[in-house]
């Protein structure tokens, strides 16, 4: 981090007056990059940067400083994993910038030590985006420090468990609440989808991270490594 004084850039607020979320987009296609930032932007996101390649996405990440980059798997020159690279050296480089992965194919093991990596992380592929609001307010948890896992990735991934569950010391319930947690479900949230109290959702997110024997400290860290431990279990 560069140590000299810098004027701050003006933040622009949203229609309740918070300071809008501060985005630098990376995807390859113009005019879905240039559509979605259009998008964006008529919603109170303030997207500060746009990118065509993973060179672009980190000289402007490294420049803007955003709260959060959304950022395309497949990028050029190869059209392989150049994106998500870029994510994880975003993440190496500055841990405090949220990261949403877009990806045309779940395929999570590409996106594993990335999901892993801590707070502020989402994968979402990209035929899911389809609701503009639900997608804003998607960006919004993560760049708070959420992270959001595509439910058609979780559902894909049940369909075999292995011979040694880690998960085999969890309750029916427990699975459930680690499920919805897997799709970026709050506590909140999950209580309403179960029809219980946040209460008993709280009780069981301890008893999982107990059981699942996460000892790492804080809180959000330990459910990201509990919902990644759901993943590499399904």
């Amino acid at each position: 981090m560069t140590d000299f004084s810098f004027v701050a850039p003006h933040r622009d607020r949203d229609s309740n007056g918070r300071s809008a979320v501060r985005v630098v987009l990376a995807e390859d296609d113009v005019l879905l990059r240039e559509g979605l930032a259009s998008l964006l932007t008529r919603s109170g996101v303030d997207v500060v940067g746009q990118a065509g390649d993973a060179e672009q996405l980190l000289d402007s990440v490294r420049e803007m400083s955003p709260d959060l980059v959304v950022v395309d798997i497949r990028m050029p020159p190869t059209h392989t994993t150049e994106g998500l690279d870029a994510a994880k050296v975003i993440r190496d480089e500055l841990p405090e910038t949220s990261i949403l992965v877009l990806s045309a194919h779940a395929d999570v093991e590409q996106a594993m030590e990335l999901l892993a990596s801590g707070q502020g992380i989402g994968y979402l592929l990209k035929s899911r985006i389809t609701d503009v609001d639900d997608f804003v307010e998607t960006l919004q948890r993560i760049a708070k420090g959420a992270a959001v896992i595509d439910p058609a990735l979780v559902r894909e991934l049940v369909t075999a468990r292995r011979r040694n569950d880690p998960l085999a010391a969890l309750s029916t319930r427990e699975r459930e609440v680690l499920a919805l947690m897997a799709e970026g479900r709050s506590n909140v949230g999950i209580a309403h989808r179960l029809c219980v109290t946040p209460g008993t959702v709280e009780k069981h997110v301890r008893s999982i991270l107990t059981k699942l024997e996460l000892t790492e400290t804080g809180e959000n860290h330990r459910r990201v490594l509990a919902v990644v431990t759901y993943l590499q279990a399904c």
